[in-house]
């Protein structure tokens, strides 16, 4: 047996009453969500996230005759204004929002699907659906936080973590300090990293590279793995710059 079984968790087909479906779901959008799918020629499952991707862009809501979906395909091959380097992607296929704090690395398949429409839903209305307190956190870390998902299209609970990391991205985002990111990384199309993880059940969530979660965590879980982290990375940034400090005062000391 080959790719087969795994080709046929990233087949994506809708039919007329599903589309009709979506298109009631996406009714609730507000305002635009921009959209960008990175591919490039050598890519198995490109063509499959640009059509799911389009998909969603034709049933979403329209206003003043453009989809409040607003997909841009950038194919390495033709990147002439640099996008793979400005947002940092280097694996295909690769779906951003938020300026790349919310990403898709890997074809958001299967069940993942779901994730992704209620993530374009809250991105387009701004209510991420996170209690006060966590919005406040969030709004004060000091020190970048980036929120690996490890995710297959068959898992049930994944697009659930995949949703909550999304939206701490989101109220960072919002909150103007852009600290957090959030990355749903589908485990098939990168067994690399899931190998690095050490994964063995889904979802699996990282953070700042360290395996914090297996399974589906509560929002104040998250939260407080969240600000533990960024606590440290704002120590190892203030203790570096202090060493940095003290190093320039003895080289003054030495030429004068």
């Amino acid at each position: 047996m080959g790719y087969e079984w795994i080709d046929e968790m990233f087949r994506f087909s809708m039919s007329k009453e599903d589309l009709e479906e979506l298109e009631v779901t996406l009714k609730d959008m507000r305002e635009p969500v921009e959209v960008y799918t990175f591919v490039d020629n050598a890519c198995r499952y490109c063509s499959n996230t640009v059509k799911l991707i389009e998909t969603l862009s034709n049933v979403s809501p329209k206003i003043g005759g453009s989809s409040l979906v607003r997909h841009r395909v950038v194919k390495r091959e033709a990147d002439a204004e640099g996008f793979f380097k400005k947002f940092n992607v280097s694996r295909v296929p690769t779906v951003l929002m938020i300026e790349g704090h919310i990403r898709y690395t890997g074809m958001p398949a299967g069940e993942e699907i779901r994730g992704l429409i209620e993530t374009l839903i809250r991105l387009s209305t701004g209510d991420s659906g996170l209690n006060e307190h966590t919005v406040r956190e969030i709004a004060g870390l000091k020190a970048p936080v980036k929120i690996d998902v490890i995710v297959t299209p068959t898992c049930p609970y994944c697009p659930y973590a995949a949703l909550l990391a999304n939206m701490f991205a989101l109220e960072s985002f919002r909150s103007g300090n852009k600290l957090v990111m959030a990355d749903i990384i589908e485990a098939y199309e990168n067994p690399d990293i899931a190998d690095k993880y050490g994964v063995m059940s889904v979802p699996t969530i990282a953070i700042n590279g360290e395996v914090e979660f297996i399974g589906v965590p509560y929002e104040d879980q998250l939260l407080e793995r969240v600000l533990e982290h960024s606590r440290r990375e704002y120590l190892k940034k203030v203790k570096k710059e202090e060493y940095m400090r003290i190093l320039r005062e003895l080289t003054e000391d030495k030429e004068s």
